[in-house]
């Protein structure tokens, strides 16, 4: 097992950082993390030594940066085993999905198809899809989920029929943080003809995700919620596929030629959907991010998380006033409300404690149906979190009550 102590010296953002007077305890991982100095350093490496554009000029300094940017393609080709020509760098996790959307589903789609997804689905997994659904004419239905918010492949089989097209599901819940039998769910999707769409925001910082093992056609994730910079995603298409997607946007780089007529020649994929200038420097953070957490470890990674989980749960289980929603959920993600007390005053509670949650829907509105609440409060892990994190949150967990929230504003 890798010493967390010796890996948060990495981490300019966890030495001595303080919030309301308190050592700062961050644990709102599965919005964003923290970055490494090693992926600070890529990005101010670009500015300093290179910052010019890549794919553009006759000089040896493009052609350097045009190399270290295509080797960041290939380093995501490797994390996720897939090949380069299938990885497509987006603006972040919620342009892949609209890009799928969009470019796949509006012309693959028809009326009375239909797209099945559920209702743990973050707003950029399924939002789109509405906006598709709308103009083509097709219908987005749900998976029941059980009562605890899981997502089953029983559950699966009996929302699946002949009229879906397109299954669009999380690898794992932002919410309740479930891991969802996506590798089970695909196979059964593709017997069916479905294509299956995946979001993998919360699963590929967390955990190995293989694209050839779970043979998803599509699957995106954001560079920030895995140590890298913002402002940079990654769509990962099977080739096929991304050669039937149409780009969503035009512009240089995308095309080979057009003429005055409007005959455009696009480029082969993954360029035709990287038209303008990309976030250079974010994939070459994005790059150095990857191979950080490679010299650590996925699987490190998810049994330390995991263990964590199961630590701070064993500690959260005591204390009557809390209500946790997903005691069982083998990541991270600890999702809870304190009885009478509203989840905004509970999180800002803990933020004059000196711990940083989330506390709102979490972009997955329909689910509060689901949970029989409005709102939670989102405690998230990394591996940079430690137990004695855990026991200064949970010490802070005992003191959410209504009076002591009341007390911060009067």
């Amino acid at each position: 097992m890798f010493d967390v102590n010796e890996i948060r010296k990495d981490f300019p953002m966890l030495q001595n950082k303080k919030m309301q007077n308190h050592p700062l305890v961050y644990l709102d991982n599965a919005a964003t993390t923290f970055k490494p100095q090693s992926v600070i350093d890529a990005v101010t490496s670009y500015y300093y030594n290179t910052s010019c554009n890549i794919h553009r000029g006759d000089y040896d300094l493009s052609y350097q940066i045009s190399s270290e940017y295509e080797q960041g393609r290939k380093t995501v080709a490797r994390f996720l085993n897939a090949s380069e020509k299938e990885i497509v760098f987006t603006a972040g996790a919620s342009a892949s999905l609209n890009l799928v959307a969009y470019g796949y589903g509006l012309s693959h789609l028809h009326e009375g198809d239909v797209v099945l997804s559920c209702e743990a689905e973050h707003a950029s997994s399924i939002l789109p899809w509405f906006r598709v659904a709308e103009k083509t004419g097709a219908k987005v239905e749900y998976i029941p989920l059980t009562s605890t918010g899981e997502m089953t492949v029983e559950n699966f089989k009996k929302a699946l029929h002949d009229r879906v097209k397109v299954v669009a599901v999380t690898a794992v819940s932002n919410v309740l943080g479930y891991k969802n039998p996506i590798k089970e769910i695909t196979r059964i999707a593709h017997e069916h003809g479905a294509v299956v769409v995946c979001d993998g925001a919360q699963a590929v910082p967390h955990m190995k995700v293989d694209v050839k093992d779970l043979d998803v056609d599509f699957l995106a994730f954001s560079s920030h919620k895995c140590c890298g910079p913002t402002g940079v995603g990654v769509l990962y298409g099977k080739y096929d596929f991304l050669c039937e997607t149409d780009p969503t946007l035009l512009g240089g780089g995308s095309n080979a030629r057009f003429d005055m007529c409007g005959n455009i020649l696009l480029k082969n994929p993954p360029f035709k959907f990287e038209a303008g200038t990309p976030a250079i420097e974010a994939v070459l953070g994005l790059k150095a991010a990857l191979e950080y957490l490679e010299t650590i470890g996925m699987d490190h990674i998810e049994s330390y998380e995991a263990e964590l989980k199961r630590y701070a749960i064993s500690k959260l289980s005591a204390l009557d006033h809390l209500v946790v929603y997903n005691s069982n959920a083998e990541t991270g993600i600890i999702t809870f409300n304190a009885k009478g007390v509203f989840a905004q005053d509970a999180a800002s509670y803990l933020n004059s404690q000196g711990i940083a949650v989330r506390a709102g829907n979490h972009c997955a509105k329909i689910l509060n149906e689901v949970l029989g609440t409005s709102e939670t409060v989102r405690a998230s892990l990394y591996f940079y979190n430690t137990f004695d994190d855990v026991d200064r949150f949970v010490e802070a967990a005992k003191n959410i009550t209504i009076e002591n929230c009341v007390g911060l504003f009067f």
